[in-house]
């Protein structure tokens, strides 16, 4: 068969990587750079450029603007054959992440006219220095990077295992009518670190250009102490006194105003996930692939500590006497991808492929206002010698339909807005040497 290892490995790569996913997920944690046979090193960029617009459900269910940011994740690997038994490998990824922010006047824009708790005639406007501003934004980053330890017994058998050392960082700012007693709500999460593990195994047949692999990802624990702010307890106080709240809430206020004063840490458990690769030779210069993904997101939840404690006060009103999280997601993630490489000539070859994600559950979270996608993807490569390539590829989604929830409402059939006919567009870069 015509097709080398090294192309059919690059084509399998560059198709089967993640730009926008369920939930947080990004990068797709492949690890199909240390599948690569002898030495090799590659760099890559991937660029994401979304479109998520909506429309409110509730009050005057205005138009809501293009609320998704663009963003781009770079990714590196080193993967060192040490003799014939033995290999190591380093990769590099950025595998969760968020960017967005809301524009316009709508319920997740801070105005002086946003009441404070539904049914009051109390406004934010009244409250001067404490009155929100702004809009409601999210960003979350972080940076994994995977050290894998390799056993060969034969040529068809690899198995691999090693440590992964990953950082998380961000912050998030809730604003407008939608969130109600949390309209003023900021925070920020200094960059932690914190250890995993993978490990997997893969079988291959060069002669045919056969490769199959699957590779767990454990879960990774981050505790910190998170910079958190609550608008309306610095107002409490104020409110309390005015005479203009019921008796039956005044216990909220009381508890707003605990809550900004509280300390304690917050836990963010990044979730553990599967994945599966093949690909296979199926005629002279063709390859097919695919990719089988699972997160377990329906395990995964946000609750700052004070967001916590806030959200405990003021629970029974929303009949979560327990409180409830800043973000959880109800399903676990699916996602394929299945494509056809083919080399064109010595130095060029080239890829399709079509994905699909299921999504975290319906309703969504506010911060992440899409359920899944279907994407369809071209990709190209050139090899000006045999060791060397720089490859490219697109991808354009077509993301699902969402019903958005605020943290309050999770679990429940309530939602503050709906997102319709949104899509995005990925692009990328990888450069590859075997050496």
């Amino acid at each position: 068969m015509k097709l080398t290892k090294l192309s059919a490995a690059v084509l399998f790569g560059l198709a089967s990587s993640g730009s926008f996913a369920a939930a947080l997920d990004r990068s797709g944690q492949s690890i199909s750079s240390f599948l690569q046979p002898g030495n090799y090193f590659e760099a890559g960029i991937s660029i994401l450029d979304p479109s998520v617009s909506g429309k409110e459900t509730v009050g005057l269910e205005r138009n809501i603007d293009d609320m998704a940011g663009d963003y781009y994740f770079p990714s590196a690997a080193l993967k060192l054959q040490l003799n014939d038994n033995f290999s190591f490998g380093l990769i590099y990824d950025q595998p969760f992440g968020a960017d967005a922010t809301y524009h316009g006047e709508n319920n997740f824009v801070a105005a002086p006219t946003d009441t404070i708790l539904t049914g009051l005639p109390l406004q934010t406007g009244l409250l001067g220095a404490s009155a929100p501003t702004g809009s409601t934004s999210v960003e979350v980053d972080t940076q994994n990077l995977s050290m894998i330890f390799g056993f060969q017994p034969n040529e068809n058998i690899n198995l691999y295992a090693g440590p992964a050392y990953q950082s998380i960082k961000g912050n998030v700012s809730l604003r407008g009518q939608a969130y109600s007693v949390f309209n003023g709500y900021d925070a920020n999460i200094s960059e932690d670190y914190a250890w995993g593990w993978l490990a997997g195994a893969a079988y291959q047949i060069p002669e045919i250009a056969l490769k199959a692999s699957i590779t767990y990802r454990s879960e990774i624990d981050h505790k910190f102490k998170a910079d958190e702010n609550i608008a309306l307890a610095a107002a409490a106080p104020l409110l309390a006194g005015s005479g203009a709240v019921p008796a039956p809430l005044l216990p909220v206020l009381t508890g707003f105003a605990a809550a900004n004063n509280a300390e304690g840490s917050t836990k963010i458990t990044t979730p553990q996930s599967v994945n599966i690769d093949f690909q296979s030779g199926i005629m002279e210069n063709t390859v097919a692939f695919a990719n089988l993904r699972w997160v377990d997101w329906s395990s995964f939840s946000i609750q700052p500590y004070k967001f916590g404690v806030a959200s405990q006060a003021v629970g029974g009103l929303v009949n979560r006497p327990n409180g409830f999280n800043l973000v959880e997601y109800a399903d676990d993630q699916i996602s394929a991808t299945v494509g056809v490489g083919r080399k064109l000539s010595e130095q060029w070859a080239g890829n399709v492929s079509v994905g699909w994600d299921s999504g975290a559950g319906n309703p969504v979270s506010t911060l992440g206002p899409t359920e899944g996608y279907w994407n369809v993807g071209l990709g190209l490569q050139y090899s000006p010698t045999p060791a060397t390539f720089i490859a490219g590829g697109v991808k354009y989604f077509w993301l699902g339909d969402a019903k958005a929830q605020t943290g309050a409402q999770a679990g429940g059939n309530e939602y503050v807005a709906e997102f319709k006919d949104n899509d995005a567009l990925a692009y990328g870069l990888k450069i590859g040497y075997k050496f």
